[in-house]
Order: C-alpha cells, then sequence, then structure tokens
C-alpha cells in the first residue's frame, strides 16, 4: 500500500455503504473514527518509524492504533460481554498467531491473534456487531486484525481502558526486556 494513502473497509458494502466508506476516507481520521459502523474501519498510515500502539476505548466499542502520538486507524470492536468482561489495563502484545485457535472455546477461529494475556485475553478478527459480545477478547474486522498484526510487534503496547473519549495519548512500547520475560515464560509453560 501508497505511504498515506487513506483506506476505509466496510463488510457486505451495498452502493450506499460504499457511498459512506469514500466519505469516510475523505475525512480525517480523528473524525472518520467516530462515524464508524460496526465491521467497519479506517486506515491511514503515515509510514513513519515511530512505534505503534494501540488504544481500546470499551465505553465507545473502538479500537484506535497510532505512530507515536500521530493516530494512523481506528476501527469498531466487540469487547468482553456481562460476566466476561476484557479487563482493563496496559498490556504488550505477548504472543502473534495469523492462524490461531482457541484452546478454551472448542477451536474457534481467532484470525490474526494477537495475545494480550495468558489467561486468554487477545485482539483477533471476529464477529463485530457493535456491543460486548465475545468472552472477553477484543474482536476487530478481518481486514483491520489483518493490517494491525502486519505492523505491531511482540511487546506493542496495547492499553484497554473504560474511560478514554478520543484525542489520548498513548503509553510508550513496553520495554523489550519485559516482553523477552513473557515469552520466556510461555516457553518454559509449554515444554512442561
Amino acid at each position: 500500500m501508497a505511504m498515506g494513502l487513506s483506506l476505509a473497509i466496510f463488510v457486505g458494502a451495498n452502493p450506499a455503504q460504499a457511498a459512506s466508506a469514500a466519505a469516510i476516507a475523505a475525512m480525517p481520521i480523528e473524525q472518520a473514527a467516530t462515524e464508524l459502523s460496526p465491521n467497519q474501519f479506517v486506515w491511514k498510515d503515515n509510514g513513519s518509524s515511530e512505534p505503534v500502539s494501540v488504544v481500546v476505548s470499551l465505553m465507545e466499542q473502538r479500537a484506535f492504533v497510532y505512530r507515536g502520538s500521530t493516530m494512523i486507524a481506528a476501527t469498531t470492536i466487540s469487547s468482553g460481554k456481562d460476566g466476561k468482561d476484557t479487563p482493563v489495563g496496559t498490556y504488550p502484545i505477548l504472543q502473534k498467531n495469523a492462524v490461531h485457535k482457541s484452546s478454551l472455546y472448542d477451536d474457534a477461529s481467532m484470525p490474526f491473534m494477537q495475545r494480550l494475556t495468558w489467561d486468554g485475553i487477545a485482539i483477533h478478527a471476529g464477529r463485530n456487531p457493535g456491543f460486548p459480545a465475545s468472552h472477553g477478547c477484543i474482536r476487530v474486522p478481518l481486514g483491520f486484525a489483518k493490517q494491525l498484526f502486519g505492523v505491531t510487534t511482540l511487546g506493542t503496547t496495547v492499553t484497554v481502558t473504560d474511560d478514554f473519549e478520543g484525542g489520548m495519548i498513548p503509553e510508550a512500547p513496553v520495554a523489550d526486556q519485559e516482553t523477552a520475560v513473557a515469552n520466556l515464560r510461555q516457553s518454559i509453560s509449554l515444554e512442561q
């Protein structure tokens, strides 16, 4: 994809949705982020080498991707439903797997999975009705999940918050040493 190219993806777009997609893609990203409907996203990557971070707003059911302090992408999400709430906090991406199956929920497909906790919380592609409906994971549209997977690394910071109202400057990436320790713990537990 060319640097600075605007991209908006809409699942099952009819002509009216396609016109809406074009209008949203032409907007400044901060404005476009507020106009998204379920399964929509906008991606306007500036291609810089600044570190990527992600902010997930449970209140808004949105995820925002930043390069440094510049927002480059936004999407609608579906977080954990009542009783299976998505935990708030700041997490490093601990593991990435493009073709992942859930070990907790009947081998459910979790495309472009990016693990945030070792007890089952991740960002991945999945059904996105526009309200909390998951078992705690953060579901995003497939196209967004694929692009996010391509720009993150182990240790990329993901901040999950329930009081975010847009415009938040994300935290710096988690230190590589912290991620290395988490990955070492995983490899040791897998060997036992």
